[in-house]
């Protein structure tokens, strides 16, 4: 095998897999050991029937005549069996193996991660091809790997697409499975969840295991850095992983009687006649751990020879929601008008699990309105179902109707002049909301400035500032948006650096502050700072729903005869009052209620 295959992000597969040559070993000296067992039964099996004397199967002659015998050795074996099978269960592997041809999913099917991708199949090649690499280059092949990422972003996916093509056993199994009630019975099960592991690397050249959600038997133990304080027994279990994953050289049973049966002769014979120990073979094994809270983890699981591989599964930026979008796009039906950059632009901040559920969604309201393919409006509409809920006409007074419009106006207005991206405004009740403006960044950016930050408060505050103007007070449909404002104050002061000193106030521990707000009402000097931002949001939302009344009613007047207006029309209003300059782009929806 050519060394370098090892680096070029392909999988192995063939002759260079050192897995598929042990494996037929294996199989070879497994079959030598059945012929070695089975030939002397068929010798006598051919001797009876050469001498006229076949062995006839049935009831032995002694136990016919006795009924007694018989019931009495019938009541043992299930009594035997009632007593034993729970005994045996109780420690007994939670594992499912899982084979190429028990999955659809192949590495082909992951998309939108290419360097994570690369990691995970370095990994895998190292681990098929762990003879060659270091008989060549004198290395040792990876034991453990962790998978680490917030939920829905492809790490059980990637998981059962190696599953599908390693060409070995995977053993796959949820940490949760391996807790028991009976003390002691968990790390039980993980002894026998890896001698399972080494026994099939034995028989098939190597394996594969995978734990799920691996802080369920992996958080730090007590005084270890973490402040978190665990039980003897959790600490038992972390303790038990800690010397699993030194045991793959360990001998088989075998071995063991073999080694004894050595001893026991070398203590009649002279040193110079002893015989050697057998040694088993190395159990080429990897283990896969997958959790979304790793600094939760006890820091030994992630030292050399353990987990000291951690491959970071993110949400995806632009250009891998793209692929993201297009690979599923390709198995749904839709419109010419929904297209990959269409979802890419929508779905900033998601995972690619919120983008298939997002798709489906869109599917499902295309079939409620009697399509079969999905248009831009289900999509959109999906979007605000999956984020916000479901929407439903509330009946409203004429009065109170005029109310939520002209709050929900000026939250779009203020938007518009901001040059946020928004999408759509809306006064249908969706959750505990009674009406929404969803608006997003105008451009895909990962990082925020002040100035941003002072515009979300400006936006937040001006549905506040549009019933104040109209009807001289502000109803309860602002506390959302003071939550808001006020949380983003505090982040200025408290987290950019933006308050009276340059102390981040998030880094200290503070007794009963359990966030960021409570530290920063907690300090006087902060707390008057917060409050200066809220107050200069609130004149600037003041401001611009005056300077632009006109508009302010305009979009009123189409949220009232229409109950939802798409961010076009919006923009179009403002133009028409304000120099807008449209950048339209990827978002990140932001819902002003």
């Amino acid at each position: 095998m050519d060394i370098t295959k090892l680096s070029t992000g392909v999988m192995l597969s063939g002759d260079d897999i050192d897995a598929n040559a042990n494996r037929e070993k294996v199989r070879q000296r497994r079959l030598r050991r059945k012929l070695y067992v089975l030939a002397p039964i068929f010798v006598y099996f051919a001797y009876r029937v050469a001498m006229d004397d076949p062995v006839r199967p049935g009831i032995p002659g002694w136990l016919k005549g006795n009924p007694e015998i018989i019931i009495a050795v019938g009541l043992i074996t299930v009594l035997g069996c009632a007593i034993l099978i729970p005994m045996l269960s109780h420690g007994r592997s939670p594992h499912t193996v899982l084979r190429a041809e028990d999955s659809d999913v192949r590495l082909d099917d992951v998309v939108g991660a290419d360097q994570t991708k690369r990691e995970a199949i370095d990994s895998m090649n190292l681990f098929l091809a762990s003879d060659t690499f270091e008989r060549v280059m004198g290395g040792k092949a990876r034991r453990g790997v962790l998978f680490e990422g917030p939920p829905g972003t492809g790490k059980t996916h990637l998981a059962k697409a190696m599953a599908a093509e390693a060409g070995v056993p995977f053993h796959f199994v949820s940490a949760s499975e391996f807790q028991s009630m009976y003390y002691g019975a968990t790390n039980k099960k993980i002894r026998t969840f890896f001698k399972q592991l080494r026994k099939a690397a034995r028989e098939e050249g190597g394996a594969i295991g995978y734990i799920e959600e691996f802080d369920a038997i992996g958080q730090a133990r007590s005084g270890m850095g973490n402040g978190t304080s665990m039980s003897e027994g959790s600490a038992g279990i972390v303790n038990e992983l800690l010397v699993q994953m030194q045991s793959f050289a360990l001998p088989a049973p075998r071995d063991k009687i073999k080694a004894k049966g050595v001893d026991w002769i070398n203590k009649h014979l002279p040193p110079h006649r002893r015989l050697k120990h057998p040694r088993s073979p190395f159990a080429n094994i990897l283990i896969v751990a997958a959790t979304n809270r790793a600094a939760d983890l006890d820091k030994a699981l992630l030292r050399p020879g353990r987990f000291d591989r951690t491959i970071g599964f993110n949400l995806p930026p632009r250009a891998d929601r793209l692929a993201i979008a297009n690979y599923y796009l390709d198995r749904k039906t839709h419109t010419v008008e929904v297209t990959g950059e269409l979802i890419a632009d929508l779905s900033a901040g998601y995972t690619p699990v919120r983008i298939e559920k997002l798709l489906d969604e869109a599917l499902i309201i295309a079939l409620r309105n009697g399509r079969t393919e999905m248009d831009r409006s289900d999509v959109l509409s999906a979007q605000l179902v999956t984020e916000v809920g479901v929407a439903h006409e509330m009946g409203y007074h004429p009065d109170e109707r005029r109310r939520i419009a002209l709050h929900e106006a000026g939250h779009a207005l203020t938007a518009v002049l901001t040059r946020r991206d928004v999408k759509v405004a809306s006064i249908l009740r969706r959750s505990s909301a009674l009406g929404l403006v969803a608006h997003g960044d105008s451009e895909e950016r990962f990082l925020r400035t002040p100035t941003d930050a002072k515009d979300l408060i400006c936006v937040a505050l001006a549905g506040r500032a549009a019933e104040q103007l109209e009807y001289g007070e502000a109803s309860s449909g602002i506390s959302s948006d003071l939550a808001m404002a006020t949380n983003l104050a505090c982040q200025l002061v408290g987290q950019l650096g933006n308050g009276p000193g340059l102390l981040s106030l998030e880094a200290a521990m503070v007794p009963g502050a359990g966030n960021l707000v409570a530290k920063v009402f907690g300090d006087e000097a902060s707390r008057e700072a917060a409050e200066a931002y809220m107050v200069e949001g609130a004149a600037r939302a003041d401001l611009l729903v005056l300077k632009y009344r006109t508009a302010l009613h305009e979009i009123a007047d189409l949220l009232c005869a229409h109950d939802e207006v798409a961010g076009d029309q919006i923009v179009a209003i403002v133009a028409e009052h304000a120099d807008v300059s449209e950048r339209r782009g990827p978002v990140r929806i932001k819902v002003d209620a």
